[in-house]
Formats: structure tokens, C-alpha cells, sequence
């Protein structure tokens, strides 16, 4: 068994089995081809987080190195977020989270729509001002 001594040493093997399970890849999945021409990507949120501690102690081992004691942790979580969909050119997005728990998830959730209706609202308002301005004769 290989010995490690150094706490530095831990740390950055920790950071290296973190580093291979966490890519691009992993954030957004492959595509996947339906046979009516429908497109879907995964997309997906990574948490992650490491940490460690320790220390070297008085006292020497049998080859004179310094006594280490230490612990490295590491952990990574995946939770699918949303679908990308693409047909005939046209992009959507499937959330698939769990509905908003709070009030303000809510408000978040709301605001793409909001302004979707305030843009209709104001171009409609424009059309009909311009439709006026037309009707005037003099």
C-alpha cells in the first residue's frame, strides 16, 4: 500500500477524484436523438466540496520521518435541473426541479413570463398608436 506523507499530498488527490468526476459533460449531458427529430439535453447542477485536516506530532517512525495525523473528505452531488428540447429549430427548456417551496422561488420562477407579457402588452400599445396616427386626416 502506498504511503502518503504529507497532508498536501491528500489534499490534492482529494482535488484530483473531484476534478475526474466533475466536467463539462457532466453539467451538460449528451444529446439525445428521438426518431421524430426531437433533440434532448440534460442539463444538470453539480454540487461539490472537499476538505481535510491535520497534522504532523512529535516522534519519529523507524525511517525517521515525522509522525502525520491528518484526514481528507470529499464529496460530489448531482441533481438533474432541465431538459433542453430542440425541434425544427426551436429551443425550450423543461425544468424538471422541484416546484418553488418559498415565495420568493415563486417570483423567480414568475419574472421570464412577467416580461414576456409586459414586451406583448407594450408592442401591442405601440401597434395601436401607430394604427392611430394613420387614421388621422387633415
Amino acid at each position: 500500500m502506498d504511503k502518503k506523507n504529507s497532508l498536501n499530498e491528500m489534499l490534492q488527490d482529494a482535488m484530483g477524484k473531484v476534478r475526474e468526476m466533475v466536467d463539462a459533460n457532466t453539467i451538460v449531458g449528451q444529446p439525445i436523438e428521438t426518431k421524430d427529430g426531437v433533440t434532448l439535453i440534460p442539463i444538470s447542477k453539480v454540487s461539490f466540496g472537499f476538505g481535510g485536516g491535520g497534522g504532523e506530532y512529535s516522534g519519529k517512525t523507524a525511517a525517521g520521518e515525522k509522525n502525520l495525523g491528518g484526514g481528507v473528505s470529499a464529496g460530489v452531488k448531482i441533481a438533474p435541473v432541465a431538459f433542453l428540447i430542440v425541434k425544427e429549430g426551436t429551443v425550450r427548456v423543461m425544468p424538471v426541479a422541484v416546484p418553488a417551496a418559498t415565495t420568493m422561488d415563486r417570483v423567480v420562477e414568475m419574472v421570464p413570463d412577467l416580461i414576456e407579457k409586459v414586451s406583448g402588452m407594450l408592442k401591442k400599445e405601440k401597434k395601436d398608436e401607430d394604427a392611430e396616427e394613420d387614421d388621422v386626416v387633415f
